[in-house]
């Protein structure tokens, strides 16, 4: 798995398997932290900061912080899930640590 050493693109790419990622974004304006799904995070991180989604439009721009991929779109929704519990919450600080402390000290 990994990167093709032929020409560079992902593996999931190359065989054309549609990926779902789990991201958080954070507020510039406040703060605050938000976790999404989706299968184009690039469209979907610019819609945010467009301001066409009302969970988010308020608290505009936003910043990626974090992601990962999934190549199975219940999995990828069953983590988002998960980043909203305690557990989940507990993770991210743990996983985050330096990220978060940046941007309170920044």
């Amino acid at each position: 798995m990994g990167r093709h050493p032929k020409d560079g693109r992902p593996w999931a790419e190359k065989n054309r398997i549609k990926m779902h990622y789990v991201y958080i974004l954070k507020s510039q304006k406040n703060g605050k932290l938000y976790k999404g799904c989706t299968d184009d995070i690039k469209k979907r991180i610019a819609k945010h900061n467009q301001g066409k989604v009302r969970s988010t439009k308020l608290s505009r721009p936003w910043k990626l912080i974090y992601y990962e991929g999934f190549i199975n779109k219940t999995d990828a929704l069953r983590e988002e899930l998960f980043l909203e519990s305690g557990k989940g919450k507990e993770r991210l600080k743990y996983l985050l640590k330096n990220t978060l402390e940046e941007w309170q000290s920044g």
